[in-house]
């Protein structure tokens, strides 16, 4: 007796992390188009094109949603007057332009932190224990940095960015509270996740401006 013959399985959904649609989603919003590639970490073409490293290339604490946040950061600071240039018109080869990266850091902490993503969505380049060191408050001081940073949350909180941002820190911070109320902070091997660094909500004075 022949075994039973068992139909094949059609396939008709794939899985895609919920953070990663978020903010894929936030960048179509955008008007831009993300691709992976090993030979990048991340760059911008001038035309819409984001590009950010393939998952293998990455350290263990990047994600594509703290990426194109990031991104997203950069152009909010270099205005729109630099939006069609490559990388924003930054120099990424000298330090002419650290400024302006430490800038993007304090705006990157002051619209994260409203969300309690501070710490989840912080950056894992050189810049790392600069972001880390800003004070509670990252956009105090009268530095130009600060007030590169100030003029950019002027832009962050006006049409089309104020609601892309919105909704998508406030998905991921849903997400990320789901996933830590459900244990997701205690995985039994390894380093813990990012989700473990979710901080408590800020007063709603804070909140309010997102």
């Amino acid at each position: 007796m022949e075994p039973p013959t068992i139909p094949s399985r059609t396939i008709t959904h794939r899985y895609v992390d919920p953070l990663d649609a978020v903010w894929l989603r936030a960048a179509a919003d955008l008007g831009w188009r993300v691709e992976r590639s090993s030979e990048v970490f991340a760059a911008t073409d001038g035309t819409g094109r984001l590009t950010l490293g393939t998952p293998e290339t990455l350290d263990p604490d990047d994600c594509l949603a703290q990426m194109v946040f990031h991104e997203l950061c950069h152009a909010l600071v270099q205005g729109p007057e630099l939006a069609g240039e490559p990388d924003w018109g930054l120099d990424n080869e000298s330090a002419r332009d650290v400024t302006r990266e430490h800038a993007c850091l304090r705006l990157q902490a002051h619209l994260a932190g409203r969300h309690g993503l501070r710490r989840v969505l912080a950056p894992t380049t050189d810049f790392r224990a600069f972001y880390d060191a800003l004070p509670p408050d990252p956009l105090v001081g009268e530095g130009e940095e600060q007030r590169l940073a100030r003029e950019a949350l002027d832009r962050a909180e006006a049409p089309p960015f104020a609601a892309i941002l919105r909704r998508a820190l406030g998905a991921t911070a849903a997400i990320v509270r789901a996933t830590v109320e459900a244990g997701g902070a205690a995985l039994p091997e390894g380093p813990p996740p990012l989700w473990a660094t979710l901080e408590p909500l800020p007063g709603p004075e804070v909140r309010d401006g997102a």
